[in-house]
């Protein structure tokens, strides 16, 4: 989700930055990371002396464009839609606002990393942890659904994860939209292709097995330390995602749970209609798969 940044390199960037205009009630201790058009600050709230993950939004002083109007559009979305959402699974937004120059968000503080540290097949989770871990994703995104909201951008990047307080946060819900509103304006596709269903791939409507489909993704990568299709090009990964199976996760790890490679390989079905929307269901068949190989349920 960010650019991680040395200690010394984030700690000049933060003493070089000025103050964001109207976040006169947070003290800014260091910068943590950036994205294309966003900053991920370590901040302290004035009035609580809580510290908080301020990501501030900063469109530069120019002339308006259609491409600032579009993030500005998603990161107010995002605010709303994960300040109305509350579940342990789930990055919570505590405060939100404009500035002179965008916007900006205090989010809580998710300490560790996020799970593309372990998409290397020389760091690879042992996989009754992994169908631990898809359980609680899928526990978060049940809730979303729930309340109406779809990811449409589930991916390692923004899964977070804090193995010393047994955390896990699903987070970036700048694509999110209502499951009554899932087509953009334009019917271009927006998200990360290698996670995103074939679906949303075509610009089409998406609901809640789109999400399911990129939990799936997430979980082939972390078993297999690949994606479920790698290509050269962009044109050549559209065409396998729309209509190649993925390799069955069993020919590339012989060792896994046959039930959990199962449950994996059907969350990637090219037809949505084959593909599960329960993302409640989904849960208890990872939970299942967890506690009968490892004997162990970390809470969420």
């Amino acid at each position: 989700m960010w650019r991680r940044l040395g200690k010394r390199r984030a700690d000049a960037a933060a003493a070089e930055a000025p103050t964001p205009a109207g976040l006169a009630n947070y003290r800014i201790e260091r910068l943590m990371g950036r994205g294309a058009a966003s900053q991920v600050y370590l901040a302290q709230d004035r009035r609580s002396e809580r510290w908080v993950a301020l990501k501030v939004l900063d469109l530069g002083s120019g002339p308006a464009s259609a491409e600032h109007h579009d993030a500005l559009e998603r990161f107010r979305r995002e605010a709303t839609v994960l300040h109305g959402l509350d579940h342990p699974g789930i990055v919570a937004v505590l405060d939100a606002g404009p500035s002179e120059r965008g916007a900006w968000m205090a989010m809580e503080v998710v300490t560790g990393c996020d799970l593309t540290r372990y998409t290397r097949a020389s760091r690879l989770l042992p996989p009754p942890l992994v169908a631990r871990l898809g359980a609680r994703l899928a526990e978060a995104l049940a809730y979303a659904h729930r309340r109406g909201v779809v990811h449409r951008d589930v991916k390692p990047a923004n899964v977070l994860v804090d193995w010393t307080r047994d955390v896990l946060k699903l987070s970036d819900f700048g694509l999110a939209r209502s499951s009554e509103h899932t087509q953009t304006r334009s019917g271009v596709a927006l998200g990360s292709p290698d996670y995103m269903a074939p679906e949303q791939l075509a610009g089409a409507s998406v609901g809640p097995a789109a999400d399911l489909y990129g939990l799936g993704a997430t979980l082939y990568e972390l078993l297999a330390g690949r994606r479920p299709h790698e290509a050269d090009n962009l044109g050549e990964l559209l065409r396998a995602v729309a209509s190649e199976p993925a390799t069955p996760l069993a020919r590339l790890r012989p060792d896994l749970d046959a039930d959990l490679c199962a449950a994996v390989e059907r969350l990637l079905e090219k037809d949505q209609a084959l593909r599960p929307h329960d993302a409640a269901a989904v849960a208890t068949r990872l939970w299942s798969v967890a506690d009968r190989t490892s004997g162990m349920r970390a809470s969420p």
